[in-house]
């Protein structure tokens, strides 16, 4: 791969959910629900959480005194992978019908993707993988991405239009931030988060992952060099979660965080550690 180091986090680690610091609850989860197309799951006064099946996807908690977002760091957007071609075309003929906030429909080489914007103006991705076959991979490991329009009408040919939300298998494919500071985060997702490098569009923006998918997470600095970190009153990203396959993943994380002298706190059995640009992450084990 492209970047080489002596920690590797496990294969097995993926996205758990995104969660996000809201101003009107009832409507974000309502478009959530009725306009993504996701199931909530469980709410309070000040907290909704939403996903498919038993699986969390999205948490949305309401702070006081919020402050609209502005240029600073954290979520550029949260990516929705759904697993079949079908699934994205029966969510596109959703999205059009009820005239959805789409912003884009992407052909990445080894996905094709719609985008979104939520009502306080989070990014959204809702896509699917096409098969690793038609991946551009590169002896040295690299997976070659694009941005070419997509074929909207060949997805759409490919739905049933039976849609009933997200169908039980989608889950979080990546996040992608945005950064201050590229090469700081490349360091730290690499050396101490333990991701490979999959994909490097040099100054501008990087993709990493754990094991051998196109990416779990990008990160950009397109708002220029140094922007400020996010404050607990700003609206967008709380933080992000990722799951390791078991206990003893976790362990080994933890002692690598330590010997890495990482500042990092254990609560309710999860990691929890900031990024170079002040971004939560949080860990936890999936079993």
């Amino acid at each position: 791969m492209l970047t080489k180091t002596e920690f590797k986090i496990d294969a097995g680690t993926k996205i758990g959910y995104v969660a996000l610091k809201v101003a009107n609850l009832e409507k974000m989860t309502n478009f959530y629900q009725e306009i993504i197309g996701l199931t909530l799951l469980g709410a309070t006064e000040t907290e909704s959480r939403l996903g498919v099946a038993d699986s969390e996807l999205l948490r949305l908690r309401k702070i006081s005194d919020p402050r609209p977002q502005t240029r600073r760091t954290g979520l550029y957007h949260v990516a929705f992978l759904l697993p079949t071609r079908r699934d994205l075309g029966n969510a596109l003929f959703h999205y059009l019908q009820l005239k959805a906030p789409l912003t884009g429909a992407s052909d990445h080489g080894y996905s094709e993707a719609l985008y979104l914007t939520d009502p306080e103006g989070n990014g959204i991705e809702v896509y699917h993988d096409k098969a690793r076959s038609q991946w551009d991979i590169r002896e040295n490991g690299e997976i070659i991405g694009v941005v070419e329009p997509m074929d909207t009408e060949g997805v759409l040919d490919a739905a049933d239009r039976n849609w009933i939300g997200f169908v039980p298998e989608t889950t979080v494919g990546h996040v992608h931030l945005k950064v201050a500071d590229l090469k700081a985060s490349d360091r730290f997702y690499t050396e101490i988060m333990g991701l490979t490098l999959t994909s490097n569009f040099g100054a501008q923006a990087k993709f990493f992952a754990a094991g051998s998918y196109h990416h779990h997470l990008g990160a950009n600095n397109w708002l220029g060099a140094n922007v400020p970190a996010m404050t607990a009153q700003d609206l967008g990203l709380d933080y992000y979660t990722y799951q390791v396959p078991n206990a003893t993943e976790l362990e080994r994380l933890r002692t690598h965080f330590r010997e890495r002298g990482v500042d990092f706190e254990v609560e309710n059995g999860q990691l929890r550690v900031k990024d170079p640009n002040g971004i939560l992450v949080v860990v936890e084990r999936l079993f």
